[in-house]
């Protein structure tokens, strides 16, 4: 079995593999599968000090991604050793999930990154941009009368805002939707059969809003540090 970690800012997700067959997911550390897993890898962001000491604890030999890790893509990037690991994981999970396929993934996080990988494998960057909430609170925080609006509960962007609140969010989502959506559309000039993937937490509250032909794979990062471990054991 392996077992893999997504180890960010507000959350630790872990999923479980035999072979690519994903077998289970959750939040925290799994303290009752670390002492059967034959492989772990960890994808880290951020200060997670605390957490990868625990994990040691609990399975000392795993691995963490990092620029000198061999991977089953081609880096074609100026600056590898800055790429963040949630980036590199994203894009082996879409080369293994559609090889041979043009794919453009779009992790929905503290930060949206949109990052494309050719049909032969090779990586070339893309784009990082404000997340929903760090937009909200740049609204609040640099303006005199903005409220600061929660996302707890909001499932989607509505298009017409009729009040503050639903202006903002008409703003922020929409206009994050627009954005990404301009950005298929300048890929698809170059890969016309390009396939869009969508993970991070905000995924599902973008689908909502009106992304449309894209394809949501909640675990990408997880399937993408499977697939690097397996490309390690050949």
């Amino acid at each position: 079995m392996n077992l893999t970690f997504d180890i960010g800012n507000t959350a630790t997700k872990w999923a479980s593999f035999e072979g690519r067959e994903l077998t289970g997911h959750g939040y925290g550390l799994p303290e009752e599968l670390l002492p059967r897993a034959g492989h772990v890898m960890v994808c880290a962001s951020g200060d997670v000090r605390e957490t990868l000491e625990r994990l040691e604890a609990l399975h000392s030999s795993y691995t963490t991604l990092h620029s000198a890790t061999p991977l089953p893509i081609r880096l074609d990037y100026k600056t590898p050793g800055t790429l963040g690991a949630d980036r590199v994981a994203d894009a082996c999970g879409a080369a293994g999930l559609h090889p041979g396929e043009a794919c453009l993934v779009i992790d929905a996080g503290t930060c949206i990154t949109v990052d494309f990988v050719d049909a032969q494998g090779t990586y070339h960057g893309g784009a990082i941009m404000p997340g929903l909430r760090m937009s909200l609170q740049a609204l609040h925080t640099f303006t005199a009368k903005l409220p600061l609006i929660d996302l707890e509960g909001v499932e989607r962007a509505p298009v017409l805002g009729r009040s503050t609140e639903e202006s903002i969010l008409a703003g922020t989502l929409g206009a994050t939707l627009l954005a990404l959506a301009g950005y298929v559309a300048l890929y698809k000039e170059k890969a016309p059969a390009l396939r869009v993937l969508l993970t991070g937490g905000d995924a599902e509250r973008l689908m909502a809003s009106g992304a449309k032909g894209w394809e949501h794979v909640p675990h990408l990062t997880m399937i993408g540090l499977n697939e690097i471990m397996i490309n390690n054991e050949k």
